[in-house]
């Protein structure tokens, strides 16, 4: 198990669009400071900041964005675990996305503060 992690929250709202697999990715997907963009053969899913989904589009609104401070050597297990479980255990939801350096946890807005003193709770740092 890792040692305790230390994160920081981002400020703004985030959201999770849902787009056609085989729509081209829209310009409004790639600004602001965290964009993903990931294609399945069944959807085109894309994280961003709330306040870039234009309107009529099917997305997932009101979260808050989380950032663990990497970055993790692949070979170090149980990290998304050790974060992960303190929020599972106080039932906050998660979106969680992984970066070659880091993990980026998206929880509900209202649920932020819960969020926050479970991870604070079982060891780990905001910074």
């Amino acid at each position: 198990m890792p040692p305790p992690l230390s994160f920081t929250v981002h400020p703004g709202r985030w959201a999770v669009a849902r787009l056609d697999p085989a729509a081209p990715v829209p310009p409004w997907a790639l600004a602001g400071p965290l964009a993903s963009v990931t294609r399945t053969p069944h959807e085109l899913s894309v994280v961003c900041p709330q306040s870039q989904i234009p309107p009529g589009q099917t997305a997932e609104m009101d979260w808050a964005c989380i950032q663990l401070i990497g970055p993790f050597p692949f070979s170090l297990t149980g990290i998304l675990a050790s974060f992960l479980n303190p929020l599972a255990q106080t039932q906050v939801p998660i979106f969680a996305l992984s970066t070659f350096d880091t993990d980026w946890i998206l929880v509900p807005a209202p649920r932020l503060q819960l969020a926050l003193q479970a991870l604070r709770a079982a060891g780990h740092n905001e910074v």
